[in-house]
């Protein structure tokens, strides 16, 4: 249930409070769709990768572990792009570091289409990394700022939701674009500009977090944003005086921005979030190992295992579909069991999966490898979802942005290592060994996010 029936503002509350206390509003559903679109273009780009290495590897004859590369570049790329744009968040604000990182990564993958050579398409790969790394701590970030405290895990989990979006629709493109031609894998990567124009939208439509501004000293902004957000719930906005006392008696009230505590990254580790950091930074890294070795390189297994490659991405785009249920499920759940019971769950879920699709693309099942990888999609992206719901609430507000980047780009060094050593463990044990692998670093990471706090219907650390 995402809205209520509210008549008026209640007063001498600070802005984060009235933030808190609103139902779901047309201002809320205009935020999360707008970074929600920015969210499947991010998707789109990286799944679509999955599909042009599965078709370079026929056209450019280029063996596996020249293509993985390719992929591994990308992931560098968001490794560094994800603690860069965390930090830049919290510096400079979270819409302005969003609508430049959907704009560099639109650009580049357009450029990419124009790629005669892997080590060109390698270096390109890396500028699309930048981007795509550092958007998604961003829009997370800036939704949960401004999500109702009683639905917040459930409205981060929808914006991951869009994932699914953009993955089904790179699988769409892969089906339906890529094999037409030699050459469809650039045409492919064309329609991957998108979110270059989208950033224009973003710029000018999305609010700033009213933490940032207040962060900031920015106060009147901030009133104005929230005055905004409870007119779209229909509630009448406070007198002028009350306004002003409001804003006044707001904690960092007073506090101009070059007098604030200088933002370092070692603050992630201090005493009291030192535990939390460890944790949160080992379930990133372990799930972007398991997501992204397997991802990545189906199309090209399914090719593989003999099948042509048409009917790999068939294959393909039937398992993405399963990732929607998984994250509504998963939706659900972080508001009714919590979000760490909900993320631990979804990970055993993918680790039981992974081990039984391995074992059904060894036996060349289409039953087998149709079923236990729709399982898989569906665990694994709603582990996804309850992921990015509970990191940004683990932070304060003048690390929120830093501690959700620095913990999704430590787990990116994982995203880069995964697409290296698929081709070796193939060799070693074939797609059985792989998954179990797989499996069991998902088993680790069920273990570490059941030892995460559990913040279901707290307030968003000031």
């Amino acid at each position: 249930m995402l809205t209520a029936d509210v008549d008026r503002i209640p007063t001498g509350k600070s802005l984060t409070e009235r933030l808190d206390a609103l139902p779901f509003t047309r201002r809320h559903g205009s935020l999360l769709a707008g970074s929600g679109i920015g969210w499947a273009l991010d998707a789109f780009d990286v799944g679509l990768i999955s599909f042009v290495i599965a078709q370079l590897s026929v056209t450019w004859a280029a063996d596996a572990s020249a293509l993985s590369w390719v992929a591994s570049a990308g992931f560098a790329g968001m490794a560094v792009g994800a603690a860069l744009g965390g930090l830049l968040a919290d510096k400079l604000g979270r819409k302005q570091v969003f609508a430049l990182t959907l704009l560099l990564y639109g650009a580049a993958t357009g450029a990419s289409a124009l790629a005669w050579s892997v080590g060109i398409l390698l270096v390109l790969r890396f500028i699309v990394g930048l981007g795509l790394g550092a958007e998604l701590p961003v829009a997370s970030t800036l939704v949960s700022e401004f999500a109702p405290r009683r639905i917040r895990g459930r409205i981060v989990v929808l914006l991951e939701g869009f994932w699914a979006i953009g993955w089904l629709g790179s699988a769409v493109v892969g089906y339906l674009v890529i094999p037409t031609s030699a050459d469809g894998w650039r045409w492919a990567l064309l329609i991957g500009m998108l979110p270059a124009v989208w950033a224009v939208f973003v710029r000018l439509r999305l609010p700033e977090s009213v933490r940032f501004l207040q962060s900031q000293g920015r106060h009147r902004e901030a009133e104005r944003i929230v005055v905004q957000f409870e007119a779209s719930a229909g509630l009448a906005s406070p007198p002028s005086d009350s306004t002003r006392d409001v804003v006044d008696r707001e904690p960092s009230a007073g506090h101009a921005p070059n007098a604030r505590t200088a933002l370092r990254l070692a603050d992630l580790f201090s005493a009291e979030l030192r535990r939390r950091s460890i944790l949160i930074w080992l379930v990133w890294f372990l799930v972007n190992f398991s997501y992204y070795g397997a991802f990545i390189w189906l199309p090209t297994l399914l090719v593989a295992a003999g099948f042509p490659l048409v009917k790999s991405f068939e294959f393909t785009l039937i398992i993405t579909v399963a990732q929607l249920p998984g994250y509504v499920a998963s939706a659900y759940l972080v508001e009714k069991w919590g979000r760490r019971i909900t993320l631990s769950t979804f990970l055993i879920g993918s680790a039981v999966s992974a081990v039984a699709f391995g074992f059904g693309a060894v036996n060349v099942s289409d039953v087998q490898i149709i079923g236990f990888g729709m399982l898989l999609s569906f665990f694994n992206l709603g582990a996804w979802g309850a992921l990015y719901a509970i990191t940004p609430e683990l932070y304060p507000t003048r690390l929120r942005g830093s501690g959700s980047g620095s913990a999704a780009g430590f787990g990116r060094i994982a995203s880069i290592a995964a697409p290296l050593v698929v081709p070796p463990l193939l060799v070693l044990g074939g797609p059985i060994l792989l998954f179990v692998v797989f499996g069991i670093v998902f088993v680790l990471a069920a273990v570490a996010a059941f030892a995460l706090p559990e913040l279901r219907g707290e307030a968003l650390l000031e």
